[in-house]
């Protein structure tokens, strides 16, 4: 008896895609006794669990906003961190921060 048997090799995983993305926050650190630095730390840990690689962090300070749309709150902190990582990336980390209530904003632009 002869069997014909192919040996089949699944077809290699193409790369990924990635891109360098750079997201502007502004905190609302009201009412919070964390310091920046340890928001910074768990936005990273963030950026980490979905798969990207944080290149560039920079804390711009607190500045007044131009358009104030609430009384009791006219200023936050500005930060900016700029990351590699696949293009489902800014998508799944601003799902992520969508109940955060330390992030008044969030941008994400393509670098």
């Amino acid at each position: 008896m002869s069997t014909n048997t192919k040996k089949t090799t699944a077809p290699a995983a193409a790369p990924v895609a990635t891109h360098d993305y750079r997201a502007t926050l502004i905190l609302d650190l009201r009412g919070v006794t964390v310091p920046v630095e340890s928001v910074l730390a768990r936005l990273k840990d963030t950026l980490a669990a979905v798969g990207a690689k944080v290149l560039r962090e920079e804390s711009l300070g607190q500045k007044t906003f131009v358009r104030v749309t609430d009384r009791k709150n006219p200023s936050g902190i500005y930060v900016q961190i700029t990351f590699n990582g696949p293009t489902t990336a800014p998508a799944a980390f601003r799902e992520k921060l969508r109940l955060d209530r330390t992030i008044k904003r969030l941008l994400v632009q393509s670098v």
